[in-house]
């Protein structure tokens, strides 16, 4: 679902429209650019057909916004499915369950200071949303009974709320200003809630290096923008721009795209996993460990960019058992860098999923799953050169191959 909002310029205050996943604003009139942030998730409201004077007696239903990629592992295997769903998230008669395709049919707006009226208090949690997905996805019926670990991976949450308008009868849908229930039928109910919270305000970062003050550099859905001229890469987070390690895959000059992964690094002393040696027995790779493996530590490479579940593990598992092959060099100004839009804490979430593709003998990894914990953990970025091979992208090192119309398809997941 691909949802457009609006969202006023901080310099200027002209509209420019947004995808729901970008982060980085450019105002066309102006030419200001900035970072989004917000210490809580992000909140939109639906336009109302209402005159000035009425919008203070509004009253704004919260709807949980989900996307997420679920990956569901039993003994019997790795299922997974895609979640795009917008729930109702206070229980109420007469609400609509879901906002159904209002979102993507309307231009949206983002909560700001001036939205008058009440908002009311969310009854519901996002992780009973989840729970609720799983059990309509029945994935683990199709797979088996005893579920040994259950990710979501590229999670996109927000709420959206709904305008509500209280008349001398009925509650009105203030969208299409159609009646949605008697009031005393829901006598019981509050209608009452809170005003505007400060911590729902979009915080706007300059789009500056913290190290020399240059322009960064990334696309309108980067999370890692980098510095031309110090050659550093920040990673935006709810505390501002943190400074990431970085590393490149030297390619060809005329290398067509270099694509980010997570290099996350540690060990699972449940699983005895201490080195890269350690990893290829315990998943029961068919490989001979060279001598140097069993003192190179253990790295997972996770995609640092949305993909389908399918592609996005088989991604990870080429990437991870074929690292051993790359030979990285710290970050440098490199051409044609593909945007990070899978944030490091989601990375982390997918390490057992992809733990548990890359055995070739599940009984050696699902069942201790549980009880699998990842310790001395590093996460660093690294951008691998892919050569154009007609309908696909190719990672001569790895061998990991993604098809074109699949990498544009995640941009919009």
């Amino acid at each position: 679902m691909d949802i457009k909002v609006e969202q006023g310029c901080p310099q200027c205050g002209a509209p420019v429209i947004l995808s729901e996943d970008d982060r980085l604003l450019t105002c066309p009139y102006c030419g200001v650019k900035n970072f989004l942030q917000s210490s809580s998730v992000f909140r939109y409201v639906l336009p109302d057909k209402l005159d000035e004077t009425e919008k203070r007696h509004l009253v704004y239903a919260p709807y949980i916004r989900l996307k997420s990629n679920l990956f569901h592992i039993t003994e019997k295997g790795i299922a997974y499915k895609v979640i795009d769903t917008t729930q109702l998230g206070f229980i109420m008669p007469g609400l609509p369950p879901s906002l159904g395709m209002r979102p993507q049919a309307m231009k949206i707006g983002r909560l700001t200071p001036k939205t008058e009226g009440r908002f009311l208090r969310l009854s519901v949690k996002a992780k009973v949303i989840l729970e609720k997905a799983v059990q309509l996805s029945r994935l683990s019926n199709d797979l088996g009974r005893e579920l040994l670990h259950q990710a979501y991976i590229g999670d996109t949450l927000s709420l959206m709320y709904l305008p509500l308008l209280a008349g001398e009868t009925h509650l009105f849908d203030a969208v299409t200003d159609t009646p949605l229930i008697s009031l005393n039928k829901i006598r019981e109910y509050s209608l009452q809630g809170p005003g505007f919270n400060p911590r729902w305000q979009v915080q706007f970062l300059p789009t500056l290096c913290p190290r020399c003050g240059w322009d960064l550099e990334g696309e309108k859905d980067c999370l890692v923008p980098t510095c031309r001229n110090c050659e550093t890469a920040w990673e935006i987070t709810d505390q501002g721009l943190q400074r990431l390690d970085w590393f490149v895959q030297p390619g060809d000059r005329e290398t067509p795209l270099h694509l980010p992964f997570w290099r996350i690094s540690g060990e699972i002393p449940s699983l005895e996993i201490h080195s890269f040696a350690d990893f290829i027995r315990r998943a029961n790779l068919p490989m001979i460990p060279r001598p140097k493996w069993h003192e190179q530590e253990m790295q997972f490479w996770i995609p640092a960019f949305k993909l389908r579940p399918k592609i996005f593990l088989q991604t990870a598992r080429q990437a991870t058992i074929g690292h051993h092959r790359l030979h990285l060099e710290q970050g440098r100004n490199t051409p044609n860098l593909f945007p990070v839009n899978l944030p490091k804490t989601e990375a982390r979430q997918a390490i057992k999923v992809v733990l548990a593709a890359c055995a070739t003998s599940p009984r050696n990894i699902f069942p201790y799953l549980p009880n699998a914990r990842i310790k001395n953990v590093h996460a660093s970025l690294a951008y691998l050169p892919f050569r154009d091979k007609g309908h696909d992208w190719v990672q001569p090192q790895t061998g990991v191959v993604i098809a074109k119309n699949i990498l544009r398809f995640g941009r919009t997941l």
